[in-house]
């Protein structure tokens, strides 16, 4: 497996509020001409939102768009113009136009257990008032602060119909435990977000929910308002928050980066794609990708990360097959606009599939480590391969938040339109 170099990121990340960050185009910014639809899209609707979903171009339909791009913004400040305006639209499309206030997450961090080398803790936040955000918390043991931060989105998993169904769910699968634990070892507090309506989510609104547009809005600002708990936390060193997913724990991953700054390091896993947008609503529900002035394909999406460093994980059985010769050439000669080429990698893994599995955790912990300033030792043994068996995979009845000792909420809202109702109220 690859060994990532440390290597300092050429950009400052400040902990600053989010929408005081990205402001609206200046007239500068237009001059360059930053309205752009590439030819040769399947024809826009004539009505309703512009979605681009699942495959919506064909793999050289979506190198020729990243081909145009290059070609339509050939330098660092024509980019900096298009990404900015990119990073409006997405925005817009996402129903976050005006920046939501931030309320009180009144975070509820409840029942410590401790491992070999790093606690897990169930949390619950609100995001906005009345919906919670679940997940986990993994803290290092034997570490000293401050710490790096990462957030652990997950993908997309089978209905639960029976208790057991929950060990091999979202952020309860041994492989996400297996990924945080180690994460923890080496030195960084890790949150496993739910996804919404997905695992202690689903008590909450039922699982139904999960497949609709909002639920892509709120994913996003939830990804958002993860980001102010962890730096809420006690040692967290606001410079090193970083973010990592596969599927649309990827899409999750590369939406996040994209729009809050705070994000120094992030890792998209079997996600990034020019021609695939997604399969899901809370990927491609909403109208981020194209507009009447804007088209940005994932890949494109994920080069606004630029100049800060990224790892693309990919493989050789999903819509992910093409990256070492399309998407991440491409993110290269980005990232050579900030001189910053050696920001940028790809572990691309040709024999397997849609996962976040050993080989792609390995390189996962390695570019963490080179990145955030991870102890890398903490988890490889005398051989140099990544050792995981001291991870303790634990019962999803040991991980729920919702318990009997800490039932839901009495202000807990329990249908979307009642959530998104409550998050618009944060926009007037």
């Amino acid at each position: 497996m690859v060994d990532f170099p440390a290597k300092k990121s050429r950009m400052s990340i400040r902990p600053t509020l989010l929408p005081a960050v990205f402001v609206l185009l200046t007239a500068s910014a237009f001059a360059v001409g930053v309205h752009w639809v590439p030819a040769g899209l399947p024809p826009a609707p004539t009505s309703g939102p512009m979605l681009c979903q699942s495959g919506y171009l064909t793999p050289a339909q979506g190198k020729a768009v990243l081909d145009a791009a290059l070609a339509q913004f050939p330098d660092r400040d024509s980019w900096d113009a298009y990404a900015q305006h990119v990073r409006q639209r997405i925005q817009e499309g996402a129903g976050l136009a005006p920046w939501p206030r931030r309320s009180p997450l009144n975070a509820v961090i409840l029942s410590r257990r401790e491992h070999d080398g790093y606690s897990v803790e169930n949390v619950a936040f609100e995001s906005v008032p009345g919906y919670f955000v679940t997940g986990n918390l993994y803290r290092p043991l034997g570490v000293a602060p401050p710490f790096a931060a990462i957030l652990s989105p997950h993908g997309h998993t089978g209905k639960v119909t029976k208790p057991e169904d929950y060990a091999t769910q979202g952020r309860f699968e041994p492989g996400m435990q297996t990924r945080c634990a180690n994460l923890a070892r080496m030195g960084a507090v890790v949150f496993s977000i739910d996804m919404f309506a997905c695992d202690d989510s689903m008590q909450l609104v039922g699982q139904d929910a999960h497949r609709q547009a909002f639920a892509f809005t709120l994913q996003t600002w939830d990804s958002i308002r993860a980001i102010d708990f962890l730096l809420s936390l006690d040692s967290v060193d606001p410079k090193r928050v970083g973010v990592s997913g596969y599927s649309g724990g990827g899409t999750q991953t590369f939406v996040v980066a994209a729009l809050d700054p705070r994000i120094a390091v992030s890792v998209p896993v079997a996600m990034v794609s020019s021609y695939f947008f997604g399969g899901c609503p809370c990927e491609s529900g909403q109208p981020i990708h194209r507009s009447a002035d804007h088209f940005a394909s994932n890949a494109m999406i994920a080069a606004l990360a630029a100049p800060r460093p990224m790892l693309v994980v990919s493989d050789g059985k999903d819509w992910t097959q093409h990256v070492p010769e399309t998407e991440f050439p491409f993110l290269q000669k980005i990232y050579a606009y900030y001189g910053a080429e050696a920001n940028v990698a790809n572990v691309h893994l040709p024999a397997e599939g849609h996962d976040y599995g050993p080989n792609k955790r390995d390189a996962a912990y390695r570019f963490f480590a080179a990145h955030l300033g991870l102890n890398l030792a903490a988890v490889v043994g005398a051989d140099g391969k990544v050792e995981e068996s001291h991870v303790t995979p634990e019962k999803p009845a040991a991980m729920h938040v919702f318990t009997a000792e800490f039932p839901i909420p009495p202000n807990a809202l329990h249908d979307a339109a009642a959530i998104e109702k409550s998050l618009r109220a944060l926009q007037k």
